[in-house]
């Protein structure tokens, strides 16, 4: 029976799902509220002969029927997952053939960057490959089924068409894949992962893809099957290890985009359940903390490496650090050492943090090996009973207060501190002493990739603010935000925020090119691609944002996609006031209402101005309450699509600036309604023009526009 209330239409509702280690967690969420409104896991199903698809099914039956929410209520389901990545890890992988070719005067060279030996995914597993070329050149379907049938018989269970040029003429790889469709094989072709040249890191990233098709299509096909039975008829999306989320299907042609999606998910939950605009992001597990960079709405990628190889597959740019909620206190008489990188779980001894206070009786510390090859120097304190505890991170930011009641990571201060008071004995420290030195071991170890990241991505103060996501996070997040003088927020639902992420995620997607000296129409057709693209594998055409950029070293011209996933992007009701939105402009700029002004507006977002204090301090506010645009000092020019071109060049003129003989934009977006259109990636202002005209194309010519730029004076 459908979830109704007599005169409204029913509650809609969002299943995310992260397929971890160890648990898979199911959120739902009302999709109008954004509200968590129910949660469930099981233990990940990796023995079972449906694979990890047995607990992505049971773990959504579950949630559902804990939430009395009726299967066709579901308007969109999620999951990101850890499978592409332990396929390869584990070297549970299809041998490869590779086909490559090339015309007649490109062979000699394309040969050998087609030539793909076999691959080192994880010491004693290999990925292994078999060659043949063909020159395109009068090339013949028996030349072709001639060459696959030589593959097959040296072991070859998927095929890779890669042809020189192949980006711009598809035709060759496309004539592989029917005629090994004839034989029942799978097929990646080199244009369906990239359209960039490059052929050898091309080709190297399509035998990648095409080792795990068979057994990424097995799973989601038995996804797909159990889920439609189950009476949900939303389409069916798998997290990107970039951070947005495709469709089945597309997971079926392109698996190896799903790389890395765990950590994805948690950066979606920040961007879309914590409605972060920019700040850095840790997801803080037991072991170890995964830090990124979220720039205007978007967290900071690159190029994943496999088997120590280059490849074409967009990732998250996240430092891992081997310090998280979970390590354990190193130390020796008179010192505190180290903490981790071993974990209380590993060791498998509860948290000192977690007891009971009754429990911690006559308390002694005890230093011992959790594995060999460890060191026989870390730290469990025995208590009256003959019970051990690990001292964690967690532990000392429970002794110290860090931790507040309703965070994940709180447990019992007292029962902290009398533990710590063992070990403050031990190396001639007071409590307090000792539980700080251990979160300044850690601290040693996070705090300078928060420099480096900071400095890489020349983040102003506004940028700064860090985001705790994961189980762990207030065990370390509010002591690095005191040490280094930065903000902090903890995520709400921190212990389940990669679930939420995957329910959030906008559907995306990127197209890249190279084009050295890129013309304003060069941009508008990657531009125009790549919002077909995204639109292609999920998205709503009406909800797409596309953003250019320009690496004016390499010539790389990326458009990226992103937008609602079509058929159940939020409804609009319940939009904000403008009292609401500017108390949380002022909020996040540390100031008073009073003290912003309503320095421009569209159907969709308001932007404020600070006066006082924080002169110039910028926030561009939705209608949903999310900040889009945060920035310590801006220019603001309210104008429309009439006047839009004028204003960019006047705002342009103010905000670029030379280097080395490179122009350099510090950050330029236009508002309109409901959108923000980054253009700080382009190189000439006749490309920010002829952007901001394709943004505005279709738009009444007095519809209300804003520009906000950041004057290169200030920097980033």
């Amino acid at each position: 029976m459908r979830n109704t209330t007599s005169g409204k239409p029913p509650r809609t509702y969002r299943i995310g799902i992260d397929v971890g280690g160890t648990f898979t967690k199911a959120v739902l969420i009302d999709n109008a509220t954004r509200a968590v409104v129910g949660r469930h896991s099981v233990l990940t199903t990796h023995d079972h002969q449906s694979g990890v698809a047995s607990g992505v099914v049971e773990v959504f039956r579950r949630v559902l029927e804990a939430s009395g929410v009726a299967p066709e209520d579901v308007v969109f389901l999620a999951h990101s997952t850890t499978q592409a990545t332990n396929a390869l890890l584990e070297g549970d992988v299809a041998a490869v053939g590779v086909l490559g070719m090339a015309g007649e005067r490109a062979a000699r060279l394309a040969k050998d960057q087609v030539h793909v030996a076999p691959i080192e995914l994880a010491p004693g597993r290999m990925l292994a490959t078999s060659n043949r070329f063909l020159v395109t050149d009068g090339m013949s379907d028996p030349q072709v089924r001639e060459a696959i049938t030589e593959l097959v018989a040296e072991g070859a269970q998927v095929l890779v068409a890669s042809s020189a040029f192949g980006v711009d003429t598809t035709g060759s790889e496309e004539l592989v894949r029917s005629l090994a469709g004839e034989a029942g094989l799978l097929t990646t072709c080199g244009h369906e992962i990239t359209r960039l040249y490059g052929l050898t890191t091309r080709t190297r990233t399509a035998v990648i893809n095409a080792s795990i098709l068979p057994r990424m299509i097995a799973t989601a096909t038995m996804t797909e099957a159990s889920v439609r039975e189950a009476g949900i008829s939303a389409p069916l999306m798998i997290m990107r290890g970039d951070g947005g989320v495709m469709d089945i299907n597309e997971m079926r042609r392109r698996p190896v985009m799903t790389m890395l999606s765990g950590p994805a998910a948690s950066v979606a939950g920040a961007l879309m359940h914590l409605r972060v605009s920019d700040g850095l992001y840790f997801e803080v597990g037991g072991t170890s903390t995964n830090i990124g960079v979220i720039r205007s709405g978007r967290p900071t990628v690159t190029y994943a490496r496999i088997g120590g190889h280059e490849t074409y597959v967009s990732s998250l740019d996240v430092r891992v650090i081997g310090v998280a909620g979970g390590s354990l206190v190193r130390a020796r008489p008179g010192a505190i050492v180290d903490v981790g990188p071993r974990s209380a779980h590993i060791a498998g001894l509860p948290y000192a943090a977690f007891a009971d206070e009754s429990d911690i009786v006559d308390p002694r510390v005890e230093l011992f090996e959790p594995k060999p090859g460890d060191g026989a120097d870390h730290v469990a304190v025995r208590v009256a009973s003959g019970a051990r505890y690990a001292l964690t991170t967690t532990c000392a930011a429970n002794a110290l207060g860090y931790t507040q009641p309703g965070m994940h990571a709180h447990g019992n201060p007292q029962a902290a501190r009398l533990a710590f008071a063992a070990l403050a004995a031990f190396v001639g420290l007071g409590t307090d002493e000792a539980a700080s030195a251990v979160l300044d071991r850690a601290g040693d170890k996070l705090v300078p990739v928060v420099e480096s990241l900071i400095k890489e991505y020349d983040l102003d103060a506004d940028q700064s603010l860090l985001i705790g996501e994961g189980g762990g996070a207030a065990s370390l997040i509010p002591y690095i935000s005191e040490r280094m003088g930065l903000r902090c927020e903890i995520s709400r639902d921190a212990e389940v925020i990669s679930s939420i992420g995957a329910a959030l995620a906008l559907v995306r997607d990127v197209v890249e090119r190279i084009i050295p000296h890129p013309h304003p129409e060069d941009l508008l057709a990657i531009r125009r691609e790549a919002k077909e693209a995204v639109v292609r594998v999920g998205a709503d055409a009406d909800s797409v944002e596309v953003t250019v950029e320009i690496d004016q070293l390499t010539h790389r011209v990326r458009a990226t996609a992103v937008g609602a996933a079509a058929m159940h992007a939020k409804d609009p009701d319940g939009a904000i006031t403008e009292s609401e939105a500017r108390a949380i402009a002022a909020r996040s700029m540390g100031v008073p209402p009073a003290a912003l002004d309503l320095a421009g507006e569209t159907s969709g977002l308001r932007v404020y101005q600070s006066t006082g204090e924080r002169l110039g301090a910028v926030r561009a506010v939705d209608r949903e309450g999310a900040i889009r645009v945060q920035r310590s000092h801006a220019l603001i020019r309210a104008c429309s699509p009439a006047t839009a071109a004028a204003i960019v060049e006047e705002v342009w003129s103010q905000t670029s600036r030379s280097d080395d003989g490179r122009v350099i934009v510090p950050g330029l977006f236009l508002l309109h309604g409901h959108h923000v259109a980054d253009l700080s990636g382009v190189e000439t202002l006749e490309q920010a023009r002829a952007l901001a005209a394709s943004e505005l194309d279709g738009q009444e010519l007095n519809a209300p526009t804003v520009l906000v730029g950041i004057p290169a004076s200030k920097g980033t």
